[in-house]
This record gives structure tokens, sequence and C-alpha cells, in this order.
């Protein structure tokens, strides 16, 4: 059933946007993608037929790329998701810090300013809990909590939440969402974050070499990650405009020993090897709280880790993926090429 609301979604081909993109259309709105199609368009194929769908090729960062999605016989968007940008500090690192600059950052204010100018009611930020660096005292940080990026793609996406939180008073309502480190199965598969790599490793070679081995990271399942984002959709706008949410939860805040504990459940015979390692990038070794997202908005996670390595396992195992190691499920390697 249709319920003429149009969501924009930026980067909508890619690892979140390809899943939350045929999510929207189950539950009724009106979709459009924009994406320039880095990592190709397989993943939103299955949605081109469906007469709620849209796709447009463009670069976000083009001065007109969101207003030239305008046409008459579509709603205008309720919402733009933003999700495209060079995600990851090794990406960032990459492409070096004009490029990602460009793209994280002055892309974002462009879709913005355009999103104001056609009408747009929402504005969903994809930024990142990097932002937080390291925890100062082992206390899980809150939105409150002073940030301190570790990398260049974490000093981005604060330049581009500063701009938005600036824009509070904006006809169009800005959200800014910390997302922990993701995980699971997407149309658009990474194998270049933690649990998804860690799977693959143990199945393929049968070893982990595990750096950073005390760390805490934060983690959260693909699927609850697109629930949040619908969330912010559904939700009354004074509990939306100007807020920023850590997008997570409580029972995803683990060690990367814990996550290898896990997947040695169901591959017991890898070999596990820990290194240390100092190096200019993400240090991240931080616990979050969810406590915002859940009081406010009622977001509970449903899925956990175990899950992920169960469905990750699962399709490697039936040989879902010709081959897990092309260059298109990491996004550092792909964009250095």
């Amino acid at each position: 059933m249709k319920n003429n609301k149009h969501v924009l979604i930026t980067g909508g081909a890619g690892y979140i946007g390809s899943i939350l993109a045929g999510e929207l259309l189950r539950l009724g709105y009106y979709v459009t993608v924009v994406d320039e199609l880095l990592f190709g368009g397989e993943s939103i194929l299955p949605y081109l037929h469906n007469e709620c769908f849209r796709f447009i090729k463009s670069n976000v960062w083009e001065p007109r790329a969101i207003l030239n999605t305008e046409t008459s016989n579509w709603p205008k968007p309720f919402a733009i998701i933003h999700l495209a940008a060079i995600v990851g500090f090794p990406a960032c690192q990459a492409v070096g810090r004009q490029v990602a600059w460009r793209y994280n950052v002055e892309a974002t204010q462009r879709v913005f300013e355009q999103g104001v100018e056609m009408g747009v009611e929402r504005f969903i930020y994809a930024s990142t809990y990097s932002n937080y660096g390291l925890s100062p005292n082992g206390s899980p940080v809150s939105e409150d909590s002073p940030l301190n990026p570790q990398s260049l793609y974490a000093e981005t996406k604060i330049s581009a939440e500063r701009y938005l939180l600036t824009q509070t008073d904006s006809t169009c309502a800005p959200l800014i969402f910390r997302l922990a480190t993701l995980y699971g199965l997407s149309p658009r598969t990474r194998f270049d974050l933690i649990v998804n790599q860690f799977v693959l490793d143990a199945f393929t070679k049968r070893e982990l070499l595990i750096y950073q081995r005390g760390y805490s990271r934060s983690f959260l399942h693909i699927r609850d990650a697109v629930r949040g984002i619908i969330l912010s959709l559904q939700a009354e706008e004074n509990l939306i405009r100007g807020q920023v949410y850590n997008l997570g939860s409580d029972q995803g805040n683990l060690t990367k020993d814990e996550i290898v504990a896990t997947i040695l459940k169901r591959l017991p015979e890898t070999v596990v090897t820990y290194k240390d390692m100092t190096f200019g990038g993400d240090m991240r070794d931080i616990s979050v709280s969810f406590q915002k997202i859940s009081r406010k908005l009622g977001f509970k996670a449903e899925l956990t880790v175990e899950d992920g390595v169960r469905e990750v396992l699962h399709a490697l195992r039936d040989g879902l993926f010709s081959n897990p190691h092309d260059p298109k499920y990491r996004n550092a390697q792909f964009i250095v090429h």
C-alpha cells in the first residue's frame, strides 16, 4: 500500500542504502536513489520494476544533483537520507584530504541546501561513532561527550555535523545518526567491516590476524540500522529536529576478543594470531551509550553479532558469493584503483 511519502536516498546503491531502499518500498514509500555507482548497481536491480522506485545516476557533489531529480509526476521528497560519502578511514586516506572533504563535507552542504530549496521536511545524515575517538575514562560515551577524531574520516564527518547543527531553524529539520560499526548481509555486502571480514578470513583462510586485541568497539546489524533510520521518518518532528542520536545497542559494545570468540564457536579450527600495532589511523577503543535513542525514539536492536556471524557464514558456505575477495566488496581498495 502506498503512503505517498517520497524519500530520496543518496548513496542508495551502497551497503546501507540498498537494503534501506527495499525496506522503504515494502512499507509503501516512493523511493528515489541517487548514486554514482562506484561499486556497481546490481544491488538495486530488483527494485527497477517497482513503480514507486526511481534511480538517477549522479554525483552528489555536482551543484544541481538533487534539484535535477524533481519531476512533476512524483510527490516532492518528504525526506533526504544522505548516505553518499567516502566511507571509512582507509578510503579517506587513499583519496586524500581534498577529495575526502569535497565528498564528505561540501557535498553534504550542497545536498542539504538543495533539499531546502525543494521543500524537503527532513534531512537524515549518516555519521559515525568514530567521532568520539577514545573513551577518556572508559565509561560509555553519550551524544554530549566531547569529540576526539582519530582519522581524516572522522574529521570530515564532524565538520559536516557542525554545518548541519547550524541549520536547526531551517524549514528542513536535520538529524544526525552516529552509527556503530555495522555487520551482516545487504544487497551490496561489504567485507571490509570487522565482523564480516573476520568471518570471511576464518572461513576462507582458517586463520585470523588480530590487531588492537583488547580494543572495544560498538557493533550493530545492518537491518537494525535500517530500522533505526526508518523510525526517524516516522517520529514526531520535535524528536528529530537538530538532534544527534547514537545508533546502536548496548549488547553491541564488544571487544575484538569477544567477536573472535563468537566466530570460534562456529569455526573452532581457526588459528588466531595477535599482533600489537600502532598506526596513524582509526584507534577507537570505546563503549557507547544508546540510552537517548532508546528513550526518545523507542529503538531497540533485535539482532546480535551471533546472528550476523551465522548469516554471513551461511552465505559463504552456500557459495552465494562467487568471489567474496572481489574489490567491489571493499570500499578502500576499490576507490584506490
